[in-house]
């Protein structure tokens, strides 16, 4: 029966899994650090990357490979986090630490950007998210302007999931999903010439998702706990890997809870004019991704916990004992600044209300609700340019977690709906796997549907009423940012 090795790279997590059609049978877990740094940067050590990929893939593996155990997997395939890069040598060898996606120190180069780039005239409208200081784009240009020594030693811009791919096999790409994330790209799949500066050879070749791009050697395999010659398969990057991986589609948008939260509508064509507070990828098939995403949700509940003094799920089990509206403080959710639909490189987190009557609890019920209402500002910004979604796939960390089920479903009025293993991105991953060895696994056979919710229809009331106040509190805490006018989108 053939097996598949399942890698993504996330930002503070790497996960494996090991797959047989019948599902999910082993998983291996390993811990990614980021590093925060003056002029709002936060960077991580490459070699992080392939460390963590070992350690969570020996765990999957052990007993297999080496042991001639039945765990051995037939093919590796990847997925991993956007937008983060670092440049390399010929040799793929780093050359600094990389930026990671949540990096802003570019703020002042997206600013120019939006000013003086100037599109080609036959260039089509940028894919990915608006430019802001954390565009890849704009940190090209920063890299440009205050370390060129990097860029001048570098022969490619390489993401965590593709770098790892090419230790693997010896072969550099990336796929269209991942591509078309990084703000770099048209629909049409070509380099916006008018945003690269000449750089466009940094870039690395594309394929399409569920491409063999190669085997794995002797050393790498090994250290990875599969036989050499097995092998590699660029998957799609990790949100149109969890929507393939959830089953969303035909207006069931997939919402995912990790270090980010994240909401992601499948649609068949495209919205004219495009809806400018949201993101736009490529899904991992045909169509096209509307997409909105929160900065900080697990990383929001781990700082509230580290501030508080709090283990987490402590933390967790007080935020379920509080009442809906948290006891009156309203949480604006923007460590890393506010993205969709604000883009708003200025905007910082804030607690509004806080009483000696609060406690941690309180905190991270309205942390949990504030998340939820920035994900349902995004889905009424689809639904306004003719997409609505009509229910939920959930998945990512707290996909089991009954209070963000409750309140997700309450905000949005939607049902919802979850899979055995929780790792859509992992299961969107195996599929394509699948595919590229021409295999018909079927997701509800890899991953069926284990549960299902409805909103309940006295806490959609309370939310309703509770909504005037966060945008009330979203407005003043925006305005008390320094850019302004300088945003991307009001």
């Amino acid at each position: 029966m053939t097996r598949l090795l399942t890698v993504d790279l996330g930002t503070s997590v790497t996960k494996v899994a090991l797959w047989d059609e019948g599902g999910m049978l082993a998983t291996g877990r390993a811990p990614l650090r980021s590093t925060p740094g003056p002029g709002r940067r936060v960077e991580q050590d490459p070699g992080s990357w392939w460390e963590s990929v070992i350690e969570a893939s020996r765990r999957a593996t052990s007993g297999g490979a080496a042991s001639g155990g039945s765990k051995t997997p037939d093919a590796v395939v990847l997925t991993g986090a956007r937008q983060t890069f670092v440049p390399v040598d010929d040799a793929g060898d780093p050359v600094g630490a990389a930026l990671v996606w949540s990096d802003r120190r570019a703020t002042e180069e997206a600013a120019e950007l939006r000013r003086d780039a100037r599109p080609a005239p036959d260039e089509e409208t940028v894919t990915g998210p608006p430019l802001d200081g954390a565009s890849m784009a704009a940190k090209m240009a920063w890299l440009a302007r205050h370390e060129p020594a990097r860029l001048d030693r570098a022969r490619w811009l390489v993401g965590p999931r593709d770098l790892v791919s090419w230790r693997l096999c010896g072969e550099l790409a990336t796929d269209t999903t991942m591509a078309s994330a990084t703000g770099l790209y048209d629909r049409r799949g070509r380099v916006a010439a008018s945003l690269v500066a000449g750089r466009a050879q940094l870039l690395p070749p594309v394929v399409d998702p569920g491409t063999v791009v190669g085997k794995t050697g002797d050393t790498e395999g090994r250290a990875l706990g599969v036989p050499p010659g097995t092998a590699v398969v660029l998957g799609a990057a990790d949100r149109p890997s969890e929507v393939l991986g959830s089953g969303a589609g035909g207006g069931r948008a997939m919402v995912a809870w990790g270090t980010t939260a994240n909401v992601s509508l499948p649609v068949d064509d495209l919205p004219d004019p495009l809806p400018p507070e949201l993101p736009v990828t490529r899904a991992a098939g045909e169509g096209w991704l509307l997409e909105g995403g929160v900065s900080a949700a697990g990383t929001l509940l781990e700082w509230v916990a580290a501030f508080t003094g709090t283990e987490l799920p402590q933390l967790l089990g007080a935020a379920g004992q509080v009442e809906p509206g948290a006891q009156g403080l309203v949480v604006m959710p923007w460590l890393f600044g506010a993205r969709a639909p604000w883009w708003r490189d200025d905007a910082g987190a804030a607690v509004v209300g806080l009483g000696p009557r609060h406690d941690a609890g309180a905190v991270a019920r309205g942390a949990i609700e504030a998340v939820a209402c920035e994900l349902v500002r995004c889905l009424e910004i689809m639904a306004r340019h003719g997409r609505p979604a009509r229910a939920l796939a959930v998945g990512g960390s707290s996909a089991t977690d009954p209070l963000w089920l409750e309140i997700l479903a309450a905000m949005t009025g939607l049902g919802w709906w979850r899979r055995r293993s929780g790792e859509a991105a992992l299961a969107g991953a195996a599929l394509l796997g699948a595919r590229a060895l021409g295999l018909r696994w079927r997701l509800d056979d890899l991953d069926p549907v284990t549960s299902r919710g409805e909103p309940d229809p006295a806490l959609i009331e309370r939310y309703r009423r509770l909504r005037p106040r966060w945008d009330a509190v979203a407005a003043a805490v925006l305005d008390l940012g320094g850019h302004g006018g300088d945003a991307p989108c009001p």
